[in-house]
């Protein structure tokens, strides 16, 4: 297969590239040259940017194209316009922040978001949105043609956003570790390579359809995971939410893995239903595999997770046990 990659060699775009080299495949990137130019030098590059530079991929075919860096419906159309005569399937990475909302756990059929302002590109404020948009400008320009991936929570090695990191970095420090209660409650996370290694099947099988990708897993098991792996002397202290509500502690990233089941609206977010995407062949690996390839290749990110005084505090300020 002829594979072309709109996106650097970052995380998912360098996974995507080892899994299809590893298949046999040929890899055409097509990026501005910022991230990673000193990996993969035997690979075909061409250079453009995704809004208004895409000279470079007129003329030229390819089997299949992986889209790992679609934000904006208006860019995202103008390469999928330009490829749809000459690209037999697409790959359109999307995400699980596409649904309008988690207050029941939802499926690929669920209602997603909509833009209160058509116009806007704030991809910060209408992620989710944004995001769906992009998926049916792709559907339109390759109806029956296209596998749109609605990853969830994505880690393992070369993680640059230090979410799920935070904790086998943390864990291996040692000591009392602040853990949001309880620690058996759902989680989903899908390790970087499973995920792309079932991307580039996608391509190459032309699977065709809208998948939720992300892997079942709980908060215990991360933490466990992360003592055998570290073989850390860390003790998990259960937290209570309400604690953590009233401390004004962040979800998801100032305390990682954590959504405050209060808010209704977002209650079921790892709990999304993932059974298209392992029926059409995406699979896990053993989570100590990622928990190690993460502490051995994703460093610790600023301002991601608990500072040692922000947790000390926090634990200070737990009621007595009787």
């Amino acid at each position: 297969m002829r594979l072309l990659l709109l996106g650097g060699p970052k995380f998912l775009g360098r996974a995507v590239i080892e899994a299809a080299l590893e298949a046999g495949h040929e890899v055409t990137l097509f990026n501005r040259g910022q991230t990673g130019p000193e990996l993969y030098p035997e690979l075909e590059r061409l250079r453009g940017e995704r809004d208004g530079e895409l000279g470079a991929l007129q003329g030229r075919t390819w089997d299949a194209v992986v889209d790992t860096s679609g934000f904006l419906p208006r860019v995202v159309a103008d390469s999928a316009r330009l490829l749809a005569d000459s690209v037999a399937h697409y790959v359109f990475v999307s995400s699980i922040s596409v649904y309008a909302s988690f207050a029941t756990r939802v499926d690929e059929s669920a209602p997603v978001a909509r833009l209160e302002d058509l116009s806007s590109e704030d991809v910060e404020a209408d992620y989710g949105a944004l995001k769906a948009l992009c998926e049916q400008v792709v559907e339109g320009l390759f109806p029956g043609r296209a596998t749109h991936v609605r990853a969830g929570l994505i880690v393992g090695p070369h993680d640059p956003t230090g979410r799920f990191t935070y904790w086998p970095h943390r864990i291996a420090r040692g000591g009392d570790v602040l853990v949001p209660a309880p620690l058996g409650r759902a989680l989903q996370l899908v390790d970087v390579r499973d995920l792309a290694e079932w991307i580039v099947r996608c391509a190459d099988e032309r699977i065709a359809g809208t998948f939720n990708a992300t892997g079942p897993t709980t908060m215990r098991a991360v933490v466990d995971s992360c003592i055998r792996v570290t073989g850390a002397t860390a003790n998990a202290v259960e937290v209570d939410p309400a604690l953590l509500r009233g401390h004004g502690v962040g979800e998801w990233m100032e305390l990682p893995l954590w959504i405050d089941d209060s808010n209704r609206d977002w209650r079921h977010f790892t709990e999304v239903d993932t059974r298209a995407a392992v029926g059409a062949g995406l699979t896990f690996r053993p989570l100590d595999e990622t928990t190690s390839a993460t502490l051995d290749h994703a460093a610790s990110v600023e301002g991601v997770g608990l500072t040692p005084e922000r947790e000390a505090e926090l634990l200070g300020t737990r009621p007595a046990r009787d």
